[in-house]
């Protein structure tokens, strides 16, 4: 069954769900797109990669259940004996601080014969979206995407957060945005309330190939089906939460009634 909402769903953007839904997606958006590009063009994932230095009181984003602390002093015992083999003098050294590693997908097509990077498929992470050190990271990768020969696609699928600067932001609860090399600085803009479906978007090969469609409301029914969300997304409320009246709608259409 797929998801009873018209576009985007957002119960997805839970903080318990929405990494998941990323990965998934993104999985998703490159199987969707291989049957069009092949055989002159390859569509695959990579990672941005952000690198977090951890206090003694943060837990590992995504993972709950583990908990890294550093160890306060020199971590040695008190014995000069302890830590060292027979016959063997110990050294003193430290363990490295506790890092927590977040991998945020994309997807990126490539031309078969050059493996030369043709078009960059992104979909924004809440760590994208928040003020600091992985959002200014983001934004000198999408700088240097806006000086490359390569098409760009940003699909911004949160309400929380900052917005991806543009310079006529849209009221919008979500967005995409495909800038084209050759047509740069101008960008063509999707702005999505919440009850408005997913478009199907054009995505740019190189010339003279002709562009293929992503149907992203299609792909976003397929992960929902794939991953079982209907059995356990609705036991939270949407993060953050929706205004009154498109509250009472989102609950019409996860009873089962038609709200209008």
């Amino acid at each position: 069954m797929p998801s009873p909402f018209p576009g985007m769903n957002p119960y997805l953007e839970h903080d318990s769900v929405f990494h998941g839904f990323h990965q998934r997606l993104i999985v998703e958006i490159s199987n969707a797109l291989v049957p069009q590009i092949q055989p002159s063009y390859i569509a695959d994932t990579d990672v941005n990669v952000y690198i977090h230095e951890l206090s003694g009181d943060e837990r590992l984003v995504g993972r709950p259940d583990v908990h890294v602390a550093e160890l306060r002093g020199t971590g040695l015992a008190a014995s000069p004996a302890a830590g060292m083999s027979q016959g063997v003098a110990a050294m003193r050294s430290a363990l490295p601080p506790a890092v927590d590693v977040v991998e945020v997908p994309f997807v990126k097509i490539m031309d078969r014969a050059k493996r030369r990077v043709v078009t960059v498929i992104e979909v924004l992470s809440r760590t994208n979206k928040l003020k600091g050190d992985d959002r200014a990271a983001y934004l000198a990768k999408r700088n240097d995407l806006r000086r490359s020969d390569a098409h760009f696609i940003e699909i911004d699928l949160l309400r929380a957060g900052e917005p991806m600067p543009l310079t006529n932001q849209p009221d919008a609860a979500y967005r995409v945005v495909l800038s084209r090399a050759e047509q740069r600085p101008e960008v063509f803009l999707w702005p999505l309330r919440l009850r408005d479906p997913l478009p199907q978007i054009p995505v740019p090969l190189r010339a003279p190939d002709a562009d293929v469609w992503l149907d992203l409301q299609a792909v976003l029914h397929r992960v929902y089906d794939l991953a079982g969300y209907a059995h356990y997304v609705y036991s939270s409320t949407p993060q953050p939460p929706l205004h009154p009246e498109d509250a009472r709608w989102a609950q019409g259409l996860i009873g089962g009634g038609e709200a209008r």
